[in-house]
């Protein structure tokens, strides 16, 4: 068997929006993925929430590169963290995050990340989130609060890799 991703779902915002949300997922497959293509309101990184869990139970570790250095950050949030995007008019950003073995219910789940914004940086982020329950909700959301621009879209994929 060949591992291939289904499309579940996909929204494209025909205003501005401060989170989206995914939910009523199905157990039905091992792997999930969230593709983003778009920009926000302000500068700002982007998160995952699964199942409106709004702890602090999500750690994650990033490496980024902006064209002057590298860098690297590590810290506990709300969500899963899992890029920034681009605040220039016009300028798209893109960023693929999968969730391994989402509907395993013993273990935690684990986010790996990586984006690109043209006129930002590039960055890699691997998450966890301190949880064993089945995920069968994802939000996207940002850290301090800013909104997903018009024209943003924003999908769901499961995979049933080996």
């Amino acid at each position: 068997m060949t591992a291939a991703w289904v499309s579940l779902a996909t929204t494209t915002l025909s205003s501005s929006a401060a989170s989206v949300t995914f939910g009523s997922i199905s157990g039905s497959y091992r792997d999930l993925a969230v593709a983003i293509s778009g920009s926000i309101t302000n500068y700002d990184y982007i998160l995952l929430r699964y199942n409106s869990d709004t702890g602090s139970n999500y750690p994650y570790v990033d490496f980024i590169g902006d064209g002057s250095g590298t860098y690297s950050n590590s810290a506990t949030l709300t969500g899963a963290r899992v890029g920034r995007m681009s605040t220039t008019a016009g300028v798209i950003s893109n960023l693929v995050a999968q969730i391994m073995d989402y509907s395993a219910t013993d273990k935690h789940k684990t986010t790996l990340a990586r984006g690109s914004s043209p006129d930002e940086m590039t960055i890699g982020v691997a998450s966890r989130w301190a949880n064993t329950s089945a995920i069968t909700s994802v939000t996207a959301l940002t850290l301090s609060g800013e909104s997903f621009e018009s024209g943003t879209t924003l999908s769901l994929y499961g995979s049933n890799r080996l």
